[in-house]
């Protein structure tokens, strides 16, 4: 049986030193336990990815955003499922974090203290592809 493909939205959302958030999943998650990832998630049906984008950052940072430029896209093969996932930068950002419990930390970093940290597959894919500057 083929897998299931899914999409997802992330955001890179910089703060005014222009240090990236990373949030960090709950050890419980079905994928990727306690790695260190961008905002985002999964994009409901019927729904157009700008509004996912601001509705997945909203439940998972408390943050308001806006949609910017496109970043990268990369694939994620799990399992039960593949996994496009589109990443996207923040733009007037406002509010304060506040993580939702998807996940159990939170930091803003640079993108060397990114690189050194547990992060998903997807954000090394990231990463790479934008050759350490996103």
């Amino acid at each position: 049986m083929e897998k299931p493909y899914g999409l997802t939205m992330r955001g890179v959302v910089k703060n005014s030193k222009g240090e990236i958030l990373v949030l960090r999943r709950h050890p419980k998650s079905k994928t990727n336990p306690h790695k260190w990832e961008l905002p985002g998630g999964k994009i409901e049906k019927g729904e157009f990815f700008d509004e996912a984008f601001i509705r997945e950052i909203k439940e998972e940072t408390a943050l308001d955003v806006k949609v910017g430029d496109f970043c990268e896209a990369v694939q994620d093969d799990y399992p039960h499922k593949r996994t496009v996932q589109l990443i996207m930068y923040a733009e007037n950002i406002e509010g304060e974090v506040k993580i939702s419990d998807e996940h159990d930390n939170w930091m803003w970093a640079a993108i060397d203290e990114i690189k050194s940290l547990d992060i998903t597959s997807s954000l090394e894919k990231i990463i790479e592809k934008k050759n350490f500057e996103i």
